[in-house]
């Protein structure tokens, strides 16, 4: 079996984040960039993904979709990086925690903000996050420990939380406090985050020259 890792993306989606756990990671791989409704609906990348959006991955004959997923998959498949606590250290607990509250309540305020959703006081309880003020204290919680979340340790639950902050105060989706700019930037500031931006900012611009 191949070992080939290909990272199917669009360079103004979700892919970012996972370009930059690619990065942080360092193995080869190759990228298929692929067009909203166009090629991402085709049979046959349907085949890998049928929901036809990006990311997804595929090592091998493995196929993983979902931002968390993949992030948590590439933390485990190249150990060599540091990106998640080893297999039986209780840290792996509030790992999963900040990885998983990032993929889900936090990213469901965030969009629902965005798009101007509020949800009925009597419907909170259907929602994951409860309402937005909850998800931010949520965040507020996970950041306390710092510099990163499992304390000094990096790892793929603060590429999924620093993207998700990262885009959020960027489309106005949570309020800027210093605590969150703080964490923000000094994600930022490591040198796979900044090549990964480098790549995918490359690949809007001839893109953008061609509308």
């Amino acid at each position: 079996m191949s070992d080939e890792l290909v990272f199917y993306t669009h360079p103004m989606s979700r892919g970012r984040m996972v370009r930059w756990m690619l990065e942080e990671v360092d193995a080869p791989y190759r990228t298929e960039i692929l067009e909203f409704n166009a090629s991402m609906k085709a049979p046959d990348y349907l085949a890998i993904n049928p929901m036809g959006k990006v990311p997804t991955i595929r090592h091998g004959d493995t196929v993983v979709t979902e931002c968390g997923a993949i992030c948590a998959y590439l933390a485990d498949v190249f150990p060599h990086a540091g990106l998640a606590p080893p297999h039986g250290d209780r840290r792996r607990g509030p790992y999963y925690r900040w990885l998983f509250f990032a993929a889900s309540p936090l990213e469901g305020a965030i969009v629902n903000r965005h798009l101007g959703v509020e949800v009925p006081p009597e419907k909170k309880m259907m929602v994951g996050y409860g309402e937005h003020a909850d998800a931010m204290r949520g965040v507020a919680h996970a950041l306390e420990t710092g510099p990163y979340l499992l304390g000094e340790q990096f790892t793929a639950a603060d590429v999924l939380l620093g993207s998700t902050l990262g885009w959020a105060m960027m489309t106005g989706g949570l309020e800027k406090t210093p605590q969150i700019e703080a964490y923000v930037g000094r994600l930022m500031a490591r040198p796979a985050s900044k090549r990964a931006r480098e790549i995918d900012d490359a690949l809007v611009r001839p893109s953008a020259a061609a509308q």
